[in-house]
């Protein structure tokens, strides 16, 4: 997006769902009277300048569905009449900012953004911190150490039984099913010679 020079007079933009590509234009923060900017479901690429905070009568703010990189700056915080806010399905990473209106944001609004964390993606992008419990025990206390033997030394040594009984019963009745069907063959052998020696 290029901009020679911004009017300060408009108080909705709706630049959605159109093609445009390139990075945002520094010179959007001097529409110091815009209430709502909606740039959603385009190809903008870049990062998100910090000198959007001097829209500080904005309301609404929607760049989901765009290739939006870097971090969220934390000047937004400075938008305190913000009641809709929208990133998500970008590349942003880093942490979400905090404090005045980021604080009434959902996680739909940062979702699809695998780079970032903070409230309130905190329990889904975060690392969990190293349990404290032994490796030995699990959270109730319990020896999982001793259970992991009593599994090898009981359960596994049936297992294989199982397995060695089942591979021999399969051979025997393999050479089970050989004879028997050798016997069949004798059998209607037999029955045939008895037939011509009665012709």
């Amino acid at each position: 997006m290029e901009y020679n020079k911004v009017l300060e007079v408009f108080a909705v933009i709706d630049f959605s769902s159109n093609r445009f590509e390139g990075d945002i234009a520094e010179c959007i923060g001097n529409l110091r009277g815009l209430q709502a900017l909606n740039l959603s479901d385009n190809m903008l690429i870049g990062s998100i300048p910090p000198s959007l905070s001097n829209m500080t009568q904005l309301e609404s703010f929607d760049l989901s569905r765009n290739k939006l990189s870097g971090k969220i700056p934390q000047q937004l915080v400075q938008l305190t009449f913000l009641e809709f806010f929208d990133v998500s399905s970008n590349r942003l990473q880093g942490g979400i900012p905090q404090g005045s209106q980021f604080s009434t944001f959902d996680s739909t609004s940062y979702e699809g953004n695998l780079g970032l964390w903070g409230y309130p993606l905190q329990s889904l992008n975060t690392p969990r911190a190293p349990s404290s419990v032994p490796e030995d025990f699990d959270e109730d206390g319990q020896d999982s150490g001793t259970w992991f033997e009593v599994y090898w030394v009981t359960i596994v040594p049936g297992f294989v039984g199982g397995l060695i009984f089942g591979v021999a019963m399969e051979q025997f009745l393999a050479v089970d099913k050989r004879e028997w069907f050798l016997k069949a063959l004798d059998f209607v052998a037999a029955i045939k010679a008895k037939g011509r020696k009665r012709h």
